[in-house]
């Protein structure tokens, strides 16, 4: 995660957050307390936003009630361990595949993910939001997917590192 601080004389301030899935989100507070936030495609340059996908202005009141939402001050989750005992050891989780994944281009078959991890994977959400339940082996994995999987604890990790490094 890389985050920088910018003054903008006579407006406000800047603050440019690039996120671990490699979007970029770039929020501008402005002197009369109206609050831009633009969420960006990343760039061609790696420490650069590329285009805007979408915004968002919020004055004083509703930026606050974001603030508190996202930061946990309305809800809490509940504790994974909970959820963990109500499914005997069964973990349903949404996993993102991020744009520099090793496994983006290979197929499920080609990384034998249940065999080699143990865990499933249910559906796959797209990008462009198309679904696809229970993907065979010869689903290919693209970037910015979202995979339902189930597992064990440890099955997802190893998912997880199949996902990201292409291997465990």
């Amino acid at each position: 995660m890389h985050f920088k601080e910018t003054d903008l004389p006579g407006i406000g301030r800047k603050y440019w957050l690039h996120t671990r899935s490699g979007e970029h989100l770039v929020i501008v507070i402005h002197n009369d307390e109206r609050r831009d936030l633009f969420h960006m495609e990343s760039g061609e340059v790696p420490d650069e936003p590329g285009d805007m996908r979408s915004l968002v202005t919020l004055d004083d009141d509703e930026a606050r009630a974001v603030a508190a939402i996202i930061g946990g001050m309305t809800y809490k989750p509940q504790f994974q361990e909970q959820r963990e005992v109500m499914l005997d050891g069964l973990l349903i989780e949404w996993l993102r595949i991020e744009p520099h994944a090793a496994s983006i281009g290979q197929t499920i078959g080609e990384l034998n993910i249940r065999q080699a991890t143990g865990a499933v994977i249910l559906a796959v959400v797209e990008k462009d939001r198309a679904k696809q339940l229970n993907p065979g082996p010869d689903y290919t994995f693209t970037a910015g997917a979202t995979l339902v999987v189930a597992g064990e604890r440890e099955q997802l990790r190893e998912l997880k590192r199949l996902l990201v490094d292409g291997r465990l």
